[in-house]
């Protein structure tokens, strides 16, 4: 599946390089959700949220209210998972409060996951020079991604998987992370970091590993319509594996 996403910040819809510089701003958030409409499942970032420097709630609700999402930042407690997806999330990211200084935070995971259901819980696996990194990126953690997904496995339906070292810089990722990762779970992994061509999307659908895709969309790189193609042939291609399997 390939998924479009919405990163907010100060209300507006926006694409950072390495989580810090602006690089772009998008249309209005409900222009946004309209250009990706065709698309199963949009992915929204509240950044302010996750910044700790306010938040984008209503916003974040409306979106919800108009299409299927899965919405991140500031998720740190019971409730602000409840929240979300009381307004209509249909998962929640949980990022940086996953984890202790340099492990697993399995009290907060289990206190999450007991409130929304671990199937409804995507944790965030942001990784830079090999390393886990939290709070938007600043801070990096002794532990790699590999490492920690057994551990994390019960608190969550998946994973979404953020191959920072080229994020927002439309150079490609890394396809042999994620290959890694694939080999190490089971679980639902989501793709994110530097996807720039059709081929690692292509890719990545093969490793059966979903794409998030931000700056290559915004940018006009990858083409709506193609992806929605893309998109639809899955959809078809799981139907008739349904039926044939029936």
């Amino acid at each position: 599946m390939i998924i479009p996403c919405i990163d907010l910040m100060d209300g507006k819809v926006v694409q950072l390089v390495q989580g810090r510089e602006k690089a772009l701003e998008g249309a209005a958030p409900l222009e946004m959700l309209e250009r990706f409409s065709g698309f199963p499942v949009i992915q929204v970032i509240d950044l302010d949220a996750a910044l700790g420097k306010g938040e984008n709630n209503a916003i974040v609700e409306l979106l919800a209210s108009r299409a299927r999402i899965r919405a991140g930042g500031g998720v740190r407690t019971p409730e602000r998972a409840q929240a979300l997806i009381a307004c209509g999330a249909e998962k929640v990211i949980v990022g940086t409060s996953a984890f202790t200084k340099a492990a697993v935070n399995h009290e907060l995971l289990g206190s999450i996951a007991s409130a929304v259901g671990a199937e409804k819980i995507l944790v965030a696996l942001d990784s830079k020079g090999g390393r886990i990194v939290v709070k938007g990126w600043t801070e990096s953690l002794d532990i790699s991604a590999e490492e920690i997904l057994a551990e994390l496995e019960s608190y969550c339906g998946g994973y979404l998987c953020t191959y920072v070292d080229k994020e927002g810089m439309l150079q490609g990722t890394d396809l042999d992370w994620f290959r890694r990762l694939r080999s190490a779970t089971s679980k639902e992994i989501t793709a994110a970091g530097g996807i720039t061509t059709i081929e690692e999307i292509r890719e990545l659908l093969a490793l059966d590993i979903h794409a998030a895709l931000g700056m290559a969309i915004y940018t006009g790189r990858l083409d709506l319509a193609e992806l929605r193609r893309i998109n639809q042939s899955l959809n078809r291609g799981a139907a008739l594996g349904h039926t044939t399997g029936d």
